[in-house]
């Protein structure tokens, strides 16, 4: 498989008017109404089909993301995009960039069908694989046998069963992910976690898991924007090397690990997608991936920072 189809679109930051990336302001329309981030959802979404990409990925909690891709769907009708999206948050920020709380967690059996439906029906029959967002070891999920029971009939819909992970414990919760079964089968075939050159971690997790037969997704691996704005001196010089930016450097590295099925970039603009797409281009070398190793920090540290960072 070509790089350029081993990579999919996140809608993080285009389905609502706030988010923690950094060095997304500035590519984003002036006054963020709805209309503008449907239509910028929409031209990125034109863009990267375009080039290849078939992966597109949203969430519940990402605002009017699922809306926005389910009106692209509809009007354009490709015929072999995957979607993936996600359940477990509500988006309750009211479309302000200054709300108090944006989104909710919660990971319970009437939240899951609510959104399972929701999603659907916004969907238009295009939902492919439908995660439990941002799984953790403390979650619910891991007592509840009804609600794993729930999401296990979504098989029957032709929907696969995901998870997605976020935190310090990413390694631990994949794990023990992998390992549920519900009637004797594996609950989930999907995993998509964070793992960028800082944030490492949850790695040897995903190729055990991708070594078990699911499907890897890696999100986050520009850092939430910080190595595209600020990348580390070290990343600087690599990128140098290969003629690239920091962005399509640090999407290169993630595109290098054998085990990773698809990685997401999370472009919030046709200008800021064609950079990010430089990565298909990058092959590094052992002296490259050997630098950029160095660059990783301790994922309590790697959490600490990303928690920090503000909406806006």
């Amino acid at each position: 498989m070509n790089a350029m189809h081993r990579l999919g679109i996140g809608l993080a930051a285009l389905g609502r008017p706030a988010y923690i990336n950094v060095g997304r302001a500035d590519e984003l329309p002036p006054g963020r109404s709805v209309e503008q981030m449907r239509e910028a959802t929409w031209d990125v979404l034109d863009a990267a089909y375009a080039r290849g990409i078939r992966w597109v990925d949203a969430a519940r909690s990402y605002g009017r993301a699922e809306e926005f891709l389910g009106g692209w769907l509809t009007a354009r009708r490709p015929a072999d995009v995957t979607v993936s999206s996600k359940w477990g948050y509500t988006y309750v920020g009211e479309w302000k960039t200054d709300a108090p709380v944006h989104e909710v967690k919660e990971h319970s059996l009437g939240r899951y069908r609510a959104q399972y439906e929701e999603s659907r029906a916004l969907l238009d029959g295009y939902l492919s694989v439908y995660q439990v967002h941002s799984l953790t070891e403390e979650s619910p999920l891991f007592q509840d046998a009804g609600l794993q029971a729930a999401v296990a009939e979504a098989a029957a819909d032709g929907v696969r069963v995901g998870f997605s992970t976020s935190g310090p414990g990413q390694a631990e919760t994949i794990r023990r992910a992998v390992a549920l079964e519900v009637s004797g089968q594996r609950l989930f075939s999907t995993v998509q976690s964070t793992w960028n050159v800082l944030e490492t971690s949850a790695g040897e997790a995903l190729r055990e898991a991708h070594d078990a037969g699911m499907h890897v997704l890696l999100k986050e691996v520009l850092a939430n924007g910080r190595l595209a704005t600020r990348p580390p001196a070290g990343m600087q010089t690599v990128a140098a090397k290969n003629l690239v930016q920091a962005d399509a450097l640090a999407i290169a590295a993630a595109l290098s690990r054998p085990w990773a099925d698809t990685v997401l970039v999370g472009a919030v603009s046709t200008a800021q997608l064609g950079a990010n797409l430089a990565a298909a281009e990058v092959s590094l070398d052992e002296e490259d991936l050997e630098a950029l190793a160095g660059l990783s920090v301790a994922p309590e540290t790697y959490w600490a920072e990303r928690s920090a960072l503000p909406w806006s």
